[in-house]
């Protein structure tokens, strides 16, 4: 595990700080200042614990049995039996980067002083986040609404030392069996603390956080396998110049385009569109590439400034508010993510598609200006990248699919009390789909691209310095150069693995400077 350790407080939460827990390992401390808020609220949510009258989430039932007030004896039954049964998860296993995320960002609310949850409940879901233990989640069980009820629940029912979770050493074993091992205490829930546990949108939140960062070297891939193809084309570079892109101030294409003309500096085969097969233009998918990849950028910004204010949230019904009422709220409602979690499949299912379409354009040799057909050594007897770019265009089909909105539905739930839901679980579920078929589909592109760029050098024509260093960086992590057909899907998930780890991008850099 990484021993960098991130410090929760009562705000101040980063996307870093999220990734760096969740994927990364990073220790988790609470603050002083979140010990102290923690203690303040609880003591709110005990005098009202003792009060007759009832207040939701203390000292009632919950959802549609809210009605019901609840004597003291029955109480921490109550929160045990919240957890108990909302834990109803079913089907595959969530990652554990997503339950992971999903913890850390229930405790980053639960340390903000609005949830009147007891420091020894908080301490404990770090200690579970330090020790590597991590709650089995199911895929199905949330509506992003009320919270995502049932994937925080199987969390919760693991800090209660019952349920199943996984060990550091990737073992699932019974929850309780793993707090032992490990020296932890289960906690005892009190009133208001089982809810507290269930009712936020740090699922979805996390999944976004992720698909945020992994979107980013993505995109920054995507210019850089634009260039190669344009490259490869034979295409010119003049539809990149600083000029053209000033007069239509989108930052995000502003910044694609000025990627990719770093990328294709000093190059030889860049303007040659007007030799044997003359053009006025590229094709769209080629001259186009910074105003598609250049919305997409935007979209991205637009997304992580609702993840900022996400992570600068405290989502919990009720809340405890500084003047010590506890209100009933509608913050749970997981709208505000789930829009912008299906805006981001969109984006990435078009540029899934833009990149396919300069595959199959460097493959036909009637639209490829001379390179040979499917990019083969002798085509016929070899058939070269064919069925690459079937696997490619599977990937965009699928992405296009994934596209359609989760968020537009909605389906009524708890006896019609809980009538209009997110669904921006299901919205983050397929986006991670999403971006793991948009990082193939690149990788396919970076292939292709490549290897058309060394037959043009065979051919005496000079790539640029960049491209060079991509190729070379690309060969050295085992996806072969052109030759006779072998044994494609090896190359093809070395190119994944590449372009995942963002060592595409780190492979150009030293040529090109740092690219946004």
């Amino acid at each position: 595990m990484d021993m960098h350790t991130v410090v929760v407080g009562t705000s101040g939460t980063t996307a870093e700080d999220v990734v760096a827990v969740a994927r990364h390992g990073a220790r988790v401390e609470l603050s002083t200042a979140a010990v102290d808020a923690l203690a303040a609220a609880r003591l709110i949510v005990d005098a009202l614990a003792a009060k007759p009258e009832p207040v939701y989430g203390v000292s009632t039932g919950f959802g549609a049995l809210a009605g019901r007030h609840i004597s003291p004896d029955l109480r921490a039954r109550l929160q045990r039996n919240i957890v108990r049964s909302h834990a109803a998860g079913m089907g595959p296993r969530v990652e554990r980067e997503v339950v992971r995320a999903l913890m850390f960002l229930r405790l980053k609310t639960v340390a903000s002083g609005h949830t009147g949850v007891r420091p020894e409940v908080a301490q404990t879901m770090a200690d579970l986040l330090n020790a590597g233990i991590t709650p089995v989640v199911h895929e199905y069980g949330s509506l992003g609404c009320s919270g995502d009820l049932a994937p925080l629940s199987h969390c919760a029912l693991t800090l209660m030392g019952e349920g199943d979770a996984e060990g550091p050493d990737g073992e699932v074993r019974p929850a309780g069996e793993l707090l032992a091992a490990h020296g932890i205490t289960p906690v005892e829930l009190r009133e208001k603390e089982g809810l507290a546990l269930l009712n936020g949108t740090d699922g979805m939140l996390g999944m976004l956080v992720m698909a945020l960062a992994d979107l980013r070297n993505l995109y920054t891939s995507a210019d850089i396998t634009a260039a190669l193809s344009l490259e490869a084309l034979l295409g010119t570079d003049k539809v990149l110049a600083p000029e053209l892109h000033a007069i239509r101030p989108h930052p995000g294409q502003g910044v694609s385009a000025d990627n990719m003309l770093r990328m294709l500096a000093g190059s030889g085969l860049t303007g040659h569109h007007q030799d044997d097969a003359p053009r006025v233009q590229d094709a769209y998918s080629v001259r186009c590439a910074p105003q598609v990849n250049g919305a997409g950028r935007d979209t991205l910004d637009y997304a992580a400034v609702v993840a900022g204010r996400e992570l600068a949230s405290s989502v919990d019904n009720p809340v405890v508010l500084p003047d010590g009422r506890v209100e009933s709220n509608g913050n749970f409602h997981g709208a505000p993510v789930a829009y912008v979690l299906d805006f981001l499949a969109i984006v990435a299912a078009d540029l899934g598609s833009i990149c396919e379409r300069r595959t199959d354009r460097l493959l036909d040799k009637n639209r490829s200006h001379g390179l040979p057909p499917f990019l083969a050594d002798d085509a016929g007897v070899d058939s070269g990248l064919m069925i690459a770019q079937y696997t490619q265009a599977a990937l965009v089909s699928e992405m296009k699919r994934l596209a359609v909105p989760a968020s537009a539905d909605s389906i009524p739930s708890s006896a019609m009390q809980e009538d209009h839901v997110s669904m921006g679980w299901s919205a983050a579920r397929k986006l991670r789909t999403a971006v793991d078929n948009l990082a193939r589909i690149v990788a396919v592109e970076l292939y292709a691209a490549t290897r058309a760029v060394e037959l043009r050098a065979a051919e005496g024509l000079v790539p640029a310095a960049a491209s060079q260093a991509a190729v070379a960086a690309l060969r050295a992590a085992g996806a072969q150069g052109p030759g006779p057909d072998r044994y494609l899907a090896p190359d093809l998930a070395a190119a994944e693995a590449f372009v995942r780890a963002g060592s595409l991008v780190a492979a150009v850099e030293p040529v090109t400077g740092p690219l946004a």
